[in-house]
């Protein structure tokens, strides 16, 4: 059997040394680097050669690769590599790494083509000035062999290692039982149509109701897959730290059935990880970057040694080795078997996962946990926006070479919006002019901090990073996105007319598609993905997917569902519908005390109810949501909610309390929802509904902006009150639009609809 590595990988794993250094920074984007690679071929001659695949053997190691480019005229061979900045402060061990590729390539193109010597070429490309620096050095096939054989050799113990992993890790994935006596209800359902997604290479929406184990549904067929697909990795992407945990315990379940040789990492966000924040990712600044990649060996061997590496256990093993915890963890994504993060990991622009999927040619699964998150999450990862107020006066205080570069986006960005009269306003076309300014000005600041690696501040700093992402999102521009100018209040004393412009995306479906299509399976699951069409539509799910529906194991009777039709808490509304509100809640206390939920559509609602809640029934205890709630305060709302206690604990809908936490039995017995959920009408929203409405055609612009995902708040809100198959509760759904048929059919079927105040 051979192991099968790219070079690209070969290279990093045998010729990454010294230490973790990020002073040559920013790097270019993957769209940047790919629109550099093709700048640089195209001024090459007719007959020269891009993406030249090749590949060869070494024992039992299989090395292969695409090189950058090959002239045959000149017999040169090119690695090519975008960067910003001055290359003169290029840490050294980036371009020992470079060589090391070339000559790997060099190689592997004298085997295939029977050459006995060829000229190998770094070819760096500077995005910003469109400049090529050439460095050519010459070899022979036989150098270049040796060379190749030894870098082999210093991999063919970890290769050896490797394969009998993964022999072992599908021995006992073939062999692995459930790791529970029977499915829940529902439960295997969902996992037999997961199972057939994985061995069929489909992308699979799946809704199941809360409460059945989805997490374990999932992940136990897709790694009972793994054997007989070939499969490389799982990613587990979840929207919050609830889901990874989650995941990361259905996994130690797995491992305790028998899949203990399966490797499990966590990855975590970097200011989670970083052991000084204070510190910048260097050697002569950090002490876990200095040596970083001398001592990683060391520290990987170990840290393969757990099965299941989680935060706690990684930080662990990186302090003893004196190595960063955060990029350890990235070094160890491509040694394990399941990787538990954040969607960010997989769907974002420059995602790691992505990336090391595409670079190592993986064949993996993906799961989507609570997928009705990803629509929100992912037009934040494909937006930007400036703050004029962030680079107002940098000019003035900026170095001497930058003032000039910075003054120019300050006269772009004021000419941008010096005839608009309205507050807020959506352009058809991208300012250009302040576009290339901006351009400018970061290639400035790039080169500046070449020579300065310190020389900004905080401010300085911000105002760069924004401009770096405004100007990659602008690459990106297309109908599904929109650019809008929003103009500022005046501060202070100051008439100066300021804005914020902003590059918001509305429809991520042409960044995730391809995400979704280059792994071998995906699956998007949660209790909340009606309408069908509309997630596909949003999270561009390929035309082959296919959907499941999983039956609730809950009877309507365990839960009562009760439509308060006479009240209306539309925002003219709100003062009237008080007392009744507040009737309502008090009735239900009353005739059955114990813990509720009660959900409004802001703090100020729910501030008017709890202060006419204390007044007219001061028996009822109640704690309420904050805004800005820290971690601690979150913790210790929830932490109220016992089998023993009695109370209401009141919060805002589509916020931290709303869904992804579990209160069962008596900890949680009913809860009121004074609210349809839907977003703010506001010139934003409207501007989607109208973008929606083009997209997709007429009439679909409310449901998609407003609708759908209001009463996917309601739906997760409620789904809260039962969540096991003991569980009983009931449901105040307040407000008079709930009986609306429309309305009504959105609603989960298994759920039993009166309208009776009663509890």
């Amino acid at each position: 059997m051979s192991y099968r590595v790219a070079v690209r990988a070969l290279c990093e794993f045998t010729a990454k040394v010294g230490d973790l250094d990020l002073r040559f920074t920013p790097s270019p984007t993957a769209l940047e680097g790919i629109a550099g690679h093709a700048q640089v071929t195209a001024r090459r001659g007719e007959g020269y050669e891009r993406e030249v695949a090749l590949q060869g053997q070494y024992e039992r190691l299989n090395v292969r690769g695409r090189a950058d480019g090959y002239d045959p005229v000149r017999n040169r061979l090119e690695e090519i590599k975008t960067f910003r900045g001055d290359l003169e402060r290029q840490p050294a061990n980036h371009r020992q790494l470079h060589w090391t590729q070339a000559k790997i390539y060099g190689w592997l193109l004298c085997q295939a083509r029977g050459l006995d010597e060829v000229e190998l070429a770094l070819v760096y490309f500077d995005i910003a000035s469109h400049k090529e620096t050439l460095f050519i050095e010459r070899y022979t096939a036989a150098d270049l062999r040796r060379f190749f054989e030894v870098q082999c050799q210093a991999f063919i113990d970890w290769a050896d290692q490797e394969l009998a992993h993964r022999a072992a890790r599908d021995q006992v994935l073939t062999a692995l039982r459930f790791p529970y006596a029977d499915f829940r209800s529902g439960q295997r359902q969902l996992a037999e149509a997961v199972y057939k997604a994985a061995c069929t290479g489909t992308t699979l929406m799946a809704q199941a109701p809360t409460g059945i184990g989805k997490t374990l549904a999932t992940l136990f067929p897709q790694l009972k897959a793994f054997p007989g697909q070939q499969l490389d990795k799982l990613f587990f992407l979840a929207a919050k730290t609830s889901g990874r945990r989650l995941a990361l315990d259905a996994l130690q379940s797995l491992q305790r059935s028998g899949a203990d040789s399966l490797r499990t990492l966590e990855l975590v966000a970097r200011d989670k990880a970083c052991e000084h924040p204070d510190k910048a990712c260097h050697g002569d600044s950090c002490p876990l970057a200095k040596g970083f990649y001398d001592r990683l060996p060391a520290a990987r061997v170990e840290a393969l040694q757990h099965c299941m590496l989680d935060q706690a256990t990684l930080r662990g093993i990186a302090l003893e080795h004196e190595v960063c915890p955060y990029y350890l963890s990235q070094e160890l994504a491509r040694w394990a078997d399941v990787v538990v993060g954040d969607y960010n990991y997989y769907f974002d622009i420059s995602a790691l996962l992505h990336g090391l999927t595409l670079s190592n040619d993986w064949r993996v699964c993906v799961l989507v946990d609570e997928a009705h998150n990803l629509l929100e999450r992912a037009r934040g990862m494909y937006s930007a926006e400036l703050d004029q107020r962030t680079f107002a006066g940098l000019g003035s205080k900026a170095p001497a070479p930058l003032k000039r570069p910075l003054s120019r986006v300050q006269r772009c960005w004021n000419e941008l919006h010096r005839e608009q009269t309205t507050t807020y306003q959506v352009q058809a076309e991208l300012p250009l002019k302040l576009l290339g300014a901006l351009q400018q000005a970061v290639s400035a600041i790039t080169d500046y901090l070449g020579e300065q690696p310190a020389g900004l501040d905080a401010e300085q700093q911000r105002a760069y990073f924004d401009a770096m992402h405004f100007c990659r999102i602008a690459e990106l521009f297309g109908e599904h996105s929109l650019f809008d100018i929003s103009l500022l209040p005046a501060a202070g004393r100051s008439t100066a007319k300021r804005s914020c412009l902003c590059l918001r995306n509305v429809v991520p479906a042409p960044f995730l598609e391809p995400r979704l299509t280059q792994a071998h399976s995906s699956v998007l699951f949660s209790a909340t993905l009606n309408p069908r069409r509309f997630y596909a539509d949003t999270l561009g799910l390929p035309e082959t997917s296919a959907w499941i529906e999983v039956d609730s194991p809950f009877q309507s009777h365990q839960l009562q569902i009760c439509l308060a039709e006479h009240i209306s808490t539309r925002y003219q509304h709100r003062e009237a519908s008080l007392d009744a509100v507040v009737e309502l809640i008090g009735t239900q206390y009353r005739t059955r005390p114990g813990n509720y939920l009660a959900f409004f559509s802001s703090f100020d609602y729910l501030q008017q109810v709890t202060a006419l809640l204390r007044e007219q029934y001061p028996d009822v205890p109640f704690w309420e949501q904050t805004r800005g709630m820290r971690e601690a305060a979150r913790n210790e709302f929830l932490g109220r909610f016992t089998e023993r206690s009695k109370g209401i604990g009141f919060a805002v809908l589509g916020g931290a309390f709303a869904e992804g936490i579990d209160l069962p039995g008596r900890r949680l017995i009913g809860a009121f929802i004074a609210t349809l959920g839907l977003p703010q009408i506001n010139p934003v929203n409207e501007q989607f509904k109208r973008r929606f409405d083009e997209i997709f055609g007429r009439g679909l612009g409310y449901d998609y902006t407003y609708l759908y995902p209001g009463l996917q708040k309601v739906i997760q809100a409620a789904g809260r009150v039962i969540r096991t198959q003991d569980d009983e509760g009931v449901v105040h759904l307040i407000d008079d639009r709930f009986g609306r048929p429309q309305i009504r059919r959105l609603l989960p079927r298994w759920w039993s609809l009166s309208t009776s105040a009663g509890g």
